[in-house]
């Protein structure tokens, strides 16, 4: 793939008109989701394949995960895994919105709570009356951004501190110290140091999850990719792609792919961005 062309010529279908909503890949493989038509699946020796037949029609995936050879669909009727050519069912319909692994055991973020199984059945963690949507296992904190805010656990103290931001916060990830996260209204929330939040609005660039990858925090944005950075002191947004809305990127540690609204799965090589300012 050359960086900046479109992976998206291929034939029977127009590439060109599918929104996607998440890309995935782990260097020979890259996985995509575009809502209302399926997940597909391409890699260095085959063009793009449907691989969704046996889903749903009405599946809505809200995220794509790899780990562990494993292939994740977080989905609106649950969490389905994708296994040498052959998907298997959740035990569950509750509506997925992120998954991750840790060793032999997964976290799921439903609409029901945060979720936990290490070889079991699946049990509750936190915040099982609210809708979370993405969370960050640290060493010393687990972190759960939720439609209300965010929520944090202090393992060292065993205690739970609540932020109520009137945000919901859709997707997380740490900056030079600062939790980050992207509000469902375009927001960038930001942590101060000093125990609270700021919620910033950006006048013409709405975000829609932030990523981290490459050892970069990037913002997909409906103009374009952005890189988390500093300018002047203050956490700010770098261009790395503009054009066209992106809703998804990740990095095979030499391209990053991109998933776009209107322009198909994007590569560009990371040998191409700059450093941030300081």
């Amino acid at each position: 793939m050359k960086g900046g062309e479109a992976v998206s010529k291929q034939k029977p279908w127009n590439w060109m008109l599918f929104p996607f909503s998440a890309v995935k890949t782990d260097g020979d493989n890259v996985y995509a989701a575009s809502p209302g038509n399926g997940i597909y699946h391409s890699s260095s020796v085959s063009d793009w394949t449907l691989i969704s037949e046996e889903l749903p029609p009405e599946l809505v995936v809200n995220r794509l995960q790899l780990a562990q050879g494993k292939l994740y669909a977080c989905t609106n009727e649950g969490l389905f895994t994708y296994e040498e050519g052959q998907w298997h069912h959740p035990g569950s319909s509750i509506p997925c919105y992120q998954y991750k692994a840790a060793g032999q055991c997964g976290w799921a973020a439903t609409e029901y709570g945060l979720w936990h199984r290490c070889g079991g059945a699946w049990e509750k963690v936190a915040c099982p009356d609210n809708k979370v949507y993405d969370f960050l296992n640290l060493p010393q904190f687990l972190i759960v951004g939720h439609e209300e805010g965010i929520a944090i656990y202090d393992r060292f103290v065993d205690e739970w501190s609540q932020f109520h931001l009137q945000v919901e916060v859709t997707s997380l990830a740490v900056f030079h110290g600062h939790l980050l996260g992207a509000g469902a209204g375009g927001e960038l929330i930001v942590g101060n140091k000093r125990g609270g939040f700021d919620v910033v609005r950006f006048d013409n660039r709405i975000i829609f999850t932030l990523v981290k990858k490459a050892g970069h925090v990037y913002a997909c944005t409906d103009k374009g990719l952005y890189r988390i950075g500093y300018l002047r002191g203050q956490i700010t947004l770098f261009a790395v792609k503009l054009g066209f809305p992106v809703t998804d990127v990740d990095s095979d540690g030499k391209h990053l792919m991109m998933a776009t609204l209107f322009e198909g799965i994007q590569a560009m090589p990371l040998a191409g961005e700059q450093e941030e300012e300081s």
